[in-house]
């Protein structure tokens, strides 16, 4: 009797064992799968945060660049154009051909092998400007972020860069195809390319708003041959950048950052 009672209990033992396993084994495929998802969101957050630091350096080198004059090349006919309030008199043309001379005598090559200048007489302190100079839109995503932005509706701006691609201008020149194994040795050209595309989702966006002048402390030379710290004139401006993700259209993660700095006039 006692036999016949134990009929089939290692098959039920059996079954129900596999059914914990197996349910195990579902829990963890599915905590892997949550990690992995997790940790490529975190990812994307991180890229998205790097992308908006970018924001901020290409906003201050922007600024830099109005001050000390846009690059040019002064060995085209139409590179360096005349001023407008200057009249054409041979005096103002004999000033303006010295004056290409001179850029020409100071012109570099740029990697892309562009011979270039600065022009140094528009150098320029940039100022506020209306929407229509600046290129403001108050509706991006970026601009609407800041919420401490004060008189949102009515204020101005230095200048205004909207949907600036981080791959095609920033990472493109790194990641060429013949410089895939300078960047990394050991990732296949599928690999490099699959980065690729990963960053040309990848967006920024800035604006900078001038502060106006102010009084900084800056290291300077005295007349004791000796180093001080003196005080400086300079135009402080306040930045605002964004990096966003862009799939479909449709922006998924957005980064705000914003910075102060000091330019010396």
């Amino acid at each position: 009797m006692k036999n016949k009672n134990e009929k089939g209990f290692a098959l039920i033992l059996s079954l129900t064992l596999l059914l914990v396993m197996s349910l195990l084994g579902g829990s963890l495929i599915v905590i892997t799968s949550g990690d992995h998802q997790s940790n490529n969101t975190s990812d994307e957050y991180q890229q998205a945060f790097y992308v908006a630091e970018a924001a901020l350096l290409e906003a201050e080198k922007d600024i830099i660049s109005s001050m000390m004059g846009e690059w040019l090349d002064p060995n085209r006919p139409e590179g360096v154009d005349m001023r407008d309030s200057l009249e054409g008199t041979e005096e103002n043309i004999a000033a303006h051909n010295a004056y290409v001379t001179q850029l020409q005598a100071f012109q570099v090559t740029s990697a892309d092998g562009r011979n270039l200048a600065r022009d140094i007489d528009a150098r320029k302190i940039p100022q506020n400007v209306p929407a229509a100079q600046s290129g403001l839109d108050r509706d991006t995503q970026c601009f609407r972020s800041f919420k401490n932005l004060v008189n949102r509706d009515t204020i101005e701006v230095v200048r205004h860069r909207t949907d600036q691609n981080f791959h095609d201008l920033i990472i493109f020149p790194l990641l060429e195809p013949g410089n895939y194994a300078a960047v990394d040795p050991l990732a296949t050209d599928r690999e490099m390319e699959r980065e690729r595309e990963r960053m040309s989702e990848y967006f920024f966006e800035y604006f900078s708003v001038n502060l106006g002048s102010v009084a900084f402390k800056g290291s300077g030379s005295s007349l004791k041959k000796t180093t001080t710290n003196v005080q400086r004139q300079g135009t402080q401006y306040k930045i605002y950048g964004c990096g966003y993700l862009e799939r479909n259209g449709d922006i998924e993660i957005l980064i705000p950052l914003e910075t102060i700095v000091t330019l010396e006039s």
